[in-house]
């Protein structure tokens, strides 16, 4: 892919995520009313895409349950703002191993496996415009945890989510993962002009040099749409560098929770100082009528 500078850039707020942030700042949301607001006040402040975890909202422990995806959805869908809606599928493939005499059988805690249909129910249920589809395994963060995705359950969760209208967006935390996504589009289970998300700096994936940054743009190819972001104080420089290499963005307390050193960010916040970025390199925020357009996004009403 040459390196041409975007012009015409969405902005997609990740609002809460399912890491443990939910007691390291005030501002992460917990509820569905909670997730649903945040994600509106972001879509506010600019954002054409809201992407949304679920998390119990008692211990704000995340969460795939259903009925909490659908009141979240059903919430933001009543408001009166327009916002693209992009839901995680990422959940539902977590190992957490013994020790290292003995890896088997692993931590029951730690451990979330389901089959695709099941990883998909919320997907079928909410029928939003995007769903994310994390295109690898790989070690995860922390010791012993590993994210699993294999060819097969990929084959199968690409090829539920296409069937019910809903676009993939492709995780890509590394080279490989982007490798196999093309050959999910060779395979016919995802189309030809997927949407890549390029997840920089979360370990143990791609580390986000901007070396390594622009070895995964180079993968992607030309008839494909990318964003990426990166996490923590690398959030808003990933803004600056992923639209100057023919990108769009991602910010919002799922990567990142401070404003600035010591000040504790909203997603609106963040998504303001991300549409300033933008603007002041002389590139224009899109909105979501644009968005779905070109990413040729069916606004469905679920059942």
């Amino acid at each position: 892919m040459p390196l041409t500078m975007n012009r015409e850039v969405f902005i997609t707020c990740a609002v809460t995520g399912s890491g443990a942030t939910q007691d390291r700042s005030p501002h992460v949301p917990r509820s569905p009313q909670q997730i649903a607001d945040s994600a509106i006040a972001a879509a506010q402040a600019g954002a054409a895409i809201v992407h949304c975890h679920v998390r119990d909202p008692d211990t704000g422990a995340p969460s795939r349950d259903p009925a909490l995806f659908r009141e979240l959805t059903d919430r933001i869908r009543d408001s009166a703002t327009d916002v693209v809606l992009n839901l995680t599928a990422g959940m539902g493939g977590d190992i957490t191993f013994g020790g290292v005499e003995r890896p088997l059988p692993p931590h029951e805690a730690g451990t979330d496996m389901a089959g695709a249909t099941e990883r998909v129910a919320h997907i079928a249920d909410c029928l939003p415009e995007i769903c994310t589809l994390d295109c690898g395994t790989m070690n995860f963060a922390e010791s012993d945890y590993v994210m699993t995705n294999t060819p097969g359950m990929l084959q199968a969760m690409g090829r539920m989510m296409t069937d019910l209208g809903v676009k993939p967006e492709i995780e890509a935390f590394d080279t490989g993962h982007l490798w196999y996504a093309k050959q999910l589009v060779a395979d016919g289970v995802l189309a030809p002009d997927a949407l890549v998300q390029l997840c920089m700096g979360v370990p143990w994936g791609a580390p986000d040099d901007l070396g390594t940054f622009m070895a995964m743009v180079n993968n992607v190819p030309d008839t494909w749409t990318f964003s990426a972001f990166g996490l923590g104080r690398h959030q808003m420089p990933y803004v600056a560098a992923t639209v100057l290499a023919g990108g769009h963005v991602r910010v919002g307390l799922e990567d990142n929770l401070m404003l600035d050193r010591g000040v504790p960010a909203t997603n609106a916040q963040l998504v303001e100082r991300a549409a300033r970025i933008i603007e002041n390199l002389g590139a224009r925020v899109i909105g979501p009528d644009e968005v779905r357009a070109r990413l040729k996004l069916t606004k469905q009403a679920p059942q």
